[in-house]
């Protein structure tokens, strides 16, 4: 038998079922990153807001999830979360690809507290000078919040999240656990038809390294054409 075959890689069945696997894996990155910044965004401000309350609730969420395994939080959404929900409700999300939707629930909210961490990082670098400017100008609180501290925030933080981001594509293969067809999943299946184990994991090991390196190689991008200025 030959070592390495990568006619398989190609073209035919084996093929399309890891190019399947790759763009799920994309889909979950991209869905779940759509969800957790946002989700993200507010648990910062939250965590700098002068309520104390707003502060305890957001700094509860942040450790309660963190310090749960991403296993554990697939595991719960995928099989817990459902029997919480009423029967159209658990019916509805049976009949629409539970695996992928648990997946990107977990991935969101994994994700979404340690992005939060990074952009409460770049709201305290925006002085507070610049919040007290918002107000003096007639703004209120919120519109401050909104249109002055988060879009500096988010440009000092824009090259952590987007580590984040390669952390949040590399996390998507632990969904493999719970039967969601993404990358590792399609190649163990490769492996486990054809027996070729070394072309399946070369080809996702592959689609790994590339995609990760295309995300740090846009921080990097990023980081040279707007490099942080100190206060």
């Amino acid at each position: 038998m030959q070592f390495f075959d990568p006619s398989i890689l190609q073209s035919g069945q084996y093929h399309d079922w890891l190019v399947q696997g790759l763009i799920l894996s994309l889909q979950l990155t991209a869905s779940s990153f759509v969800v957790a910044l946002p989700f993200g965004a507010v648990l910062a401000v939250m965590r700098t807001s002068s309520f104390a309350l707003l502060r305890a609730i957001a700094s509860t969420v942040i450790e309660a999830i963190r310090n749960v395994p991403l296993l554990a939080h697939l595991l719960f959404w995928y099989f817990a979360f459902p029997e919480l929900l009423p029967e159209n409700a658990r019916e509805f999300l049976y009949a629409h690809n539970p695996e992928a939707v648990c997946a990107v629930i977990a991935l969101s909210l994994y994700s979404g507290v340690h992005m939060a961490e990074d952009i409460r990082s770049g709201i305290r670098a925006v002085p507070a000078s610049q919040l007290e400017a918002a107000r003096s100008l007639g703004l209120g609180r919120l519109a401050s919040v909104r249109l002055v501290l988060l879009p500096q925030a988010m440009r000092a933080a824009t090259p952590p999240l987007l580590s984040q981001t390669v952390n949040l594509w590399k996390d998507t293969s632990v969904a493999t656990v719970i039967g969601a067809a993404e990358l590792m999943y399609q190649a163990a299946r490769v492996e486990t038809a054809s027996f070729r184990s070394v072309e399946a994991f070369t080809f996702a090991t592959l689609a790994y390294v590339t995609v990760s390196l295309l995300i740090s190689f846009a921080a990097w991008l990023f980081q040279r054409r707007y490099p942080v200025r100190p206060a």
